[in-house]
Order: C-alpha cells, then sequence, then structure tokens
C-alpha cells in the first residue's frame, strides 16, 4: 500500500523508475538541456555531489549519442554504485587535490560542462536552508574555477531567497550569462531552482583559489546592493506545458486486467541512514531489558530509545 501510493503521489518518481533513472532529479537536467541546449559541443563533463549518480547518467546519455571520445567525471563525498562510462572521484569539492585529479583524468585540459545537483539536508528553517545551499554553490563554484575552461557552462542548484542577489552578483563576476531556471519536474511548492551560467569569462587577473571564497562574511547590508550588484537575473520555466506537473496526482497506469506493477527503485542506497536502526532491530526482536544501577531493578526499553 505504501509503495503505491508514494507512486500515485510523485508521477517523475514513478516515471524514473520505469525509465531506468536512479533519481526523478533526471528529467530536472533533461528539461534545462530542452532550453539552453546544453550539452551541444561538450565532450568533458564534471559531475559534482553526484550521488546517487542521476545527472552522471543524463551526461552518459547524452553525450555519447552525439560523440565517443566522451569523458565525465562524477565527483561526491559518498560511495557510489558504478556507472558505465563515468569516472568516479570519492573526494570533497573544497579540497584542490580533488580539481587536480578531475583534470589529470582529462589529461591536462579543462571541462567543457561542470553540474552540481547537491544540496543540504534540508532543516525547514528557510534562512538557515538558504544559507548553507548557497555556501554549497560557492564550494562548486571555487572548484569549477579551477576545472572549467573559458567558455564553458555552469549549471548549479539554488535555493530562491530575499537575499538571492548577493549570489547573483558573484555568479556575475565570472560569467556574463546568468539565468535562473525553474524545470517543469521541480515542485512549484520547492523553493529549489536552477542557475545557469554560461560563457566563463573570469576578470584578468584572476587566479583561482581553494583558500580564498568569492563571499566573505561581512555585515554588509545586502539589500541595499546598487549597480552591477542589483543586476536583475532572468527567470525561465523549462519543460513544455504538456509534461507532467510535479504538483499534481496522477492515476496509476493498469494493464487490462485492472492492475498496477510496483517498480522498485533503479538504484538503492548504498549505505542509508537507516540501516544500523534495521540491523539493531533484527538483532533484537524483542524489548531491550536494561538494568538501572541506582534501583538495580530492571526496565523495559523500547528498541527506539
Amino acid at each position: 500500500m505504501g509503495k503505491s501510493s508514494k507512486d500515485k503521489r510523485d508521477v517523475y518518481y514513478r516515471l524514473a523508475k520505469e525509465e531506468g533513472w536512479r533519481a526523478r532529479s533526471a528529467f530536472k537536467l533533461l528539461q534545462i538541456d530542452e532550453e539552453f541546449n546544453i550539452f551541444k559541443g561538450v565532450s568533458k563533463a564534471v559531475d559534482l555531489c553526484a550521488a546517487p549518480g542521476s545527472w552522471s547518467q543524463v551526461l552518459s546519455k547524452k553525450l555519447r549519442e552525439t560523440g565517443s571520445d566522451v569523458k565525465i567525471v562524477a565527483v561526491d563525498l559518498q560511495a557510489m554504485a558504478p556507472l558505465p562510462g563515468v569516472i568516479q572521484i570519492q573526494g570533497d569539492i573544497t579540497k584542490i587535490s580533488t580539481a587536480e585529479e578531475i583534470i589529470q583524468h582529462f589529461h591536462g585540459e579543462n571541462a567543457d560542462l561542470v553540474v552540481c545537483d547537491g544540496a543540504p539536508d534540508v532543516t525547514g528553517l528557510h534562512d538557515i536552508d538558504e544559507y548553507i545551499q548557497a555556501q554549497l554553490l560557492l564550494a562548486a563554484l571555487n572548484i569549477t574555477t579551477h576545472v572549467l575552461k573559458q567558455g564553458g557552462i555552469f549549471v548549479a542548484k539554488i535555493f530562491r531567497g530575499r537575499d538571492i542577489s548577493l549570489l547573483y552578483s558573484q555568479l556575475r563576476i565570472l560569467f556574463p550569462r546568468v539565468t535562473v531556471s525553474k524545470p517543469r519536474s521541480s515542485r512549484n511548492s520547492s523553493i529549489e531552482a536552477f542557475v545557469v551560467c554560461q560563457d566563463y569569462s573570469p576578470p584578468e587577473g584572476f587566479k583561482p583559489s581553494m583558500t580564498n571564497p568569492l563571499l566573505d562574511n561581512t555585515s554588509c547590508d545586502w539589500s541595499t546592493l546598487t549597480g552591477v550588484n542589483r543586476y536583475i537575473v532572468p527567470f525561465l520555466a523549462c519543460g513544455d506545458l504538456s509534461a507532467y506537473d510535479a504538483d499534481m496526482t496522477y492515476p496509476l497506469p493498469v494493464d487490462e486486467g485492472g492492475k498496477y506493477e510496483c517498480k522498485n527503485p533503479v538504484q538503492s542506497p548504498i549505505a542509508p541512514p537507516y540501516e544500523e536502526a534495521i540491523s539493531l532491530a533484527q538483532k533484537f526482536p524483542g524489548p531491550i531489558v536494561k538494568t538501572n544501577p541506582d534501583t538495580e531493578k530492571k526496565e523495559d526499553v523500547k528498541n527506539s530509545e
């Protein structure tokens, strides 16, 4: 019952399983490409914060349709199940060694495209979530300045908030064309969107450095920024209007006999956070008995404790 209700609630979750994608986020990158044609002429691509690997799947499929001499490097702190044609690096995107390893796989050349779908574990406190996501994006931007070639493209997830103008101004320093896109597969109720930064052109004399972040923590009132810092970034909805609406509920597709076939996820988590809880529940199927040293009486403690 649980699987059926979940499948019915999210049509893109169901489509991802049917089409073999590891996560529903694959449709977001596909719809961004439909609007911006970001894969054109790309032979070297980097996927930052890649796990579980849906964006790497899209890159592998789309880029190999246009040419055989394609290299894709996926980077994440977490282990990720192997993908054919994708080089995986388990590393930290804030380390210069990770950038050097990426370039090494490209034989000293820089990437044509860098994408990042990374996001923090949201707390529900929007101000905190927006700040952490902004810092993650800046970390991705920092390593991108080391590995992206002149004229390259950078695509990353953002959380739109009231102080997002500062982040746009930082991106505008390095990219003359910055657009915010909202794929149709991204729920309208979500504050997420994606920045598509084109034509990488760093200022003259700019030297990438991991120890010198683009954004420093000062007491400036960012709402009072003027001039180029108040640049209005275009907003564009991606995806055909005839496509599925991520906020709607659609009926389950059934066969002629009225039966619905539930498909398992393409890639199960390698090390899910609930793995330890499951092993403890299997090891101690009944209530755990614990002795209170103060009263020397036995107390029944539930497994959840």
